[in-house]
């Protein structure tokens, strides 16, 4: 393994071959978690291959009846692939990768592994690389049944760097004519193209030099006009929840093997793709909330008193639109619990939901909370899209961001499985 100068670094890349990329490849497993028929179209478009698909579990079905027969299956099925030799693995390799998303945009990423011991996603960490976003502890043991006895992982985790020359992945886009292509292909349900390139030798130490000059206390301090800080290097864009599993297993792991050295352990690490913040292809979403099982007009009634809704609203007040039925109000709050509208909202619905029940799920389409508002005993929030210069002086100021503040682009741009890497001794 070559030793990084960052918390980011090569990895032992296991790439699936002789098979139809276009049915390896599925979608994050968090998308789509209230349309059950985009997983069920997903499966009927890769039924009898080999994919991605039978090795990871879609929240849509976390909760369903045999999530437990499911998770097995999962194991059965990594043992098998990795028994019948569907992978080639690329040793001490990163990936470049452009994927050109379904509006046309290409975004550049970089995957490779992340050090879990330079990574802490409570709230007020200060280590090199640090969640954006509140993390439900909650939602993280139904993920962690899943990665304990798996034998390998799929990454659908992107992290962010904070790079406005462009001196680390864009860096390779002039080179990359030279770099072995090792897979290009379009992926299912609209979700684009990607071409991933093999990065290795001399350019990985290129790579390292430039994250290294990123990370410096002299560089972050110039960037961000922020002194005697601790340095932000990584932060997380997408799969937060994954990546703070993974942390969760190897502390497990260390936990129970407590006279043993873990420092090389491959669970130490996980695969990820890093991203540029200043990336054109790379715009920021709101994520949306759609309520189920609920009363309405008494949620509305109660959040109205809450933070003091009205019709009236200024140019610098807290917004967001109303869904419920065939009926939208937009509203404005003159009693804000936060710093951003979402934090006021979603902390309004925390005490809410846990006081009357009723469920909530997080969605990334306006039109998709639009069609689910309009069932009975429901209702939906859009909110506003959040500036992505805002992330990093936010996060190293005020700690994380409420949990589901912003999407990376519409659902089914989200990063797609694609490589794995082996966390088994």
């Amino acid at each position: 393994m070559i030793k990084s100068s960052t918390a980011f670094g090569a990895a032992d890349i296991l790439l699936p071959h002789d098979c139809d990329m276009s049915k390896w490849a599925v979608v994050a497993c968090d998308q789509f978690t209230s349309q059950p028929e985009y997983w069920k179209d997903a499966a009927d478009i890769a039924a009898d291959s080999v994919s991605a698909l039978n090795l990871i579990l879609p929240e849509a079905y976390l909760e369903a009846p045999d999530a437990e027969e499911r998770i097995e299956k999962i194991r059965d099925n990594m043992k098998e692939y990795l028994d019948k030799g569907v992978f080639t693995e690329y040793k001490d390799s990163m990936i470049y990768l452009e994927r050109t998303d379904s509006t046309g945009k290409v975004r550049c990423g970089l995957v490779g592994m992340i050090d879990l011991e330079q990574y802490d996603f409570r709230k007020g960490s200060t280590s090199p690389v640090r969640a954006t976003e509140a993390t439900v502890a909650e939602r993280i043991p139904p993920r962690l049944k899943v990665r304990r006895g798996a034998p390998v992982e799929l990454p659908h985790i992107m992290i962010l760097i904070d790079d406005p020359e462009k001196t680390v992945i864009e860096e390779l886009t002039a080179v990359k004519d030279s770099l072995e292509t090792v897979y290009d292909f379009p992926l299912m349900k609209n979700g684009g193209s990607v071409k991933g390139r093999l990065v290795n030798g001399k350019a990985l130490e290129r790579i390292d030099a430039a994250l290294a000059k990123l990370g410096s206390k002299e560089e972050f301090e110039k960037r961000c006009g922020i002194k005697d800080a601790p340095v932000l290097l990584y932060a997380m864009g997408d799969g937060n929840h994954s990546l703070a599993t993974a942390k969760e297993y190897y502390e497990e792991l260390k936990r129970q093997n407590p006279d043993k050295d873990m420092s090389a352990h491959p669970a130490r690490y996980a695969l990820a793709e890093i991203v540029n913040l200043h990336s054109d292809a790379l715009e920021f979403e709101a994520i949306h909330r759609i309520m189920t099982d609920i009363d309405p007009e008494k949620l509305l009634s109660e959040m109205t008193a809450a933070l003091g809704l009205t019709e009236d609203i200024s140019e610098d007040m807290q917004s967001f639109e109303w869904i419920c039925g065939n009926d939208a109000k937009r509203f404005g709050i003159s009693k804000p619990t936060s710093n951003l509208a979402v934090g006021s909202v979603q902390g309004f619905l925390d005490g809410y939901l846990s006081a009357n029940g009723g469920k909530i799920d997080y969605i990334h389409g306006a039109e998709v909370v639009r069609q689910l508002a309009a069932a009975e005993n429901s209702a939906g929030i859009l909110l506003p899209d959040m500036g992505k210069d805002e992330l990093f002086p936010t996060v190293i100021k005020d700690g994380a961001l409420p949990r589901k503040t912003f999407s990376m682009g519409h659902a089914e741009d989200k990063r797609y499985y694609i490589e794995a890497r082996s966390i088994a001794e």
